[in-house]
């Protein structure tokens, strides 16, 4: 691999300065936009920004459109392709305006970043979000091992997420004061948990079968009276690894610490379904069938505001669009069926 360049590496600090105080970026954003940027360095062989030309932004393009996934080996989607451009675009956009570069290369240069239109609509296109049943979630739910301390919290956790809804990197950063459980409440604090564009949300349990909070509320009894957790301990611990004589390192039960990503959690849901011979359903994907449920039960435009509060979003459209999308034929039959 090329030796980086000290001089893009102070140049990236300079943005994510810049994105952190003018945009307000978390560093998950930011992360993000580097990782785009050192795909564009490596396309180049760590040339300087200084050195840029257009062919660099084709070549770029062309490298993209080659490349595969290192997780599935599969090519880059083009969804990916679409916002790392963007990223890029953005950056040599800023990068235009700076002493040193100013002379180098122009504003219009850094749009030869631009994906083709093509691409760009294919990225774009909405799509229909794949989603699970009440009926198969709950099936996919009672087939889950119920014995050791991990099994119990992967039990939990689909409870928990069938009553909230709630994004699973909030759920992440949840803790048991978030929770109460008397009220069936709980408190998304955005200064605590990483809530979606840091905004604050309160959820009360939604009513799906009862199984869900028969779970969740054993699993919190156990963290409290068992382990003996207090308010700032995680709700969905990681496992404890420690060494353990005979076996060496080994899953000695469970920590009192979050996971720092979504990764583990995502899996343990997938799994869940995998284990019934299910499509794996992802943890977002519960959101649609929560909020398809609640169309069909709530019966005047308040409960469906209400209950598409339940989910964080202010704006009932919000959830209408992300989660029932419709097609113009389908538009068109409805409208076909009141005419009779």
């Amino acid at each position: 691999m090329a030796k980086r360049v000290e001089q893009n590496e102070r140049t990236k600090r300079d943005y994510i300065f810049f994105l952190e105080e003018t945009e307000g970026l978390d560093e998950k954003s930011t992360d993000k936009v580097l990782a785009a940027i050192l795909k564009f360095e490596e396309s180049t062989g760590f040339k300087p920004f200084t050195k840029f030309h257009i062919e660099q932004a084709a070549r770029f393009k062309r490298d993209l459109n080659r490349a595969k996934n290192p997780r599935t080996g599969k090519p880059l989607s083009h969804a990916t392709i679409d916002a790392t451009l963007a990223l890029v675009r953005k950056f040599f956009t800023w990068l235009a305006g700076r002493n040193g570069y100013r002379s180098k290369f122009t504003y219009s240069d850094a749009a030869y970043f631009k994906n083709n239109r093509k691409n760009a609509r294919i990225a774009h296109a909405q799509r229909d979000v794949p989603y699970s049943s009440m009926k198969a979630a709950l099936h996919a739910f009672q087939a889950m091992p119920n014995s050791t301390e991990t099994q119990r919290r992967d039990k939990a956790l689909f409870a928990f997420l069938m009553l909230t809804g709630a994004r699973i990197g909030a759920v992440a950063t949840l803790k048991l004061k978030h929770v109460n459980l008397t009220e069936c409440h709980v408190r998304q604090d955005s200064r605590e948990v990483a809530t979606k564009n840091s905004k604050d949300i309160d959820t009360w349990f939604f009513p799906v079968d009862a199984a869900y909070q028969e779970c969740f509320t054993a699993w919190l009894n156990f963290l409290k009276n068992e382990k003996f957790f207090g308010p700032e301990d995680a709700l969905f611990p990681k496992a404890l690894v420690g060494i353990k004589e005979g076996e060496g390192f080994a899953n000695l039960g469970l920590s009192r610490e979050g996971y720092s990503s979504t990764a583990n959690l995502n899996k343990i849901i997938r799994t869940a379904f995998a284990n019934v011979q299910m499509p794996e359903y992802t943890p977002h994907s519960f959101r649609k069938t929560l909020f398809l449920y609640g169309a069909e039960r709530c019966e005047t435009l308040e409960e469906i505001k209400a209950w598409s509060r339940n989910l964080g979003h202010e704006n009932l459209a919000t959830s209408y669009n992300s989660y029932l999308p419709m097609s113009r034929e389908r538009q068109r039959e409805i409208l076909q069926k009141f005419r009779g």
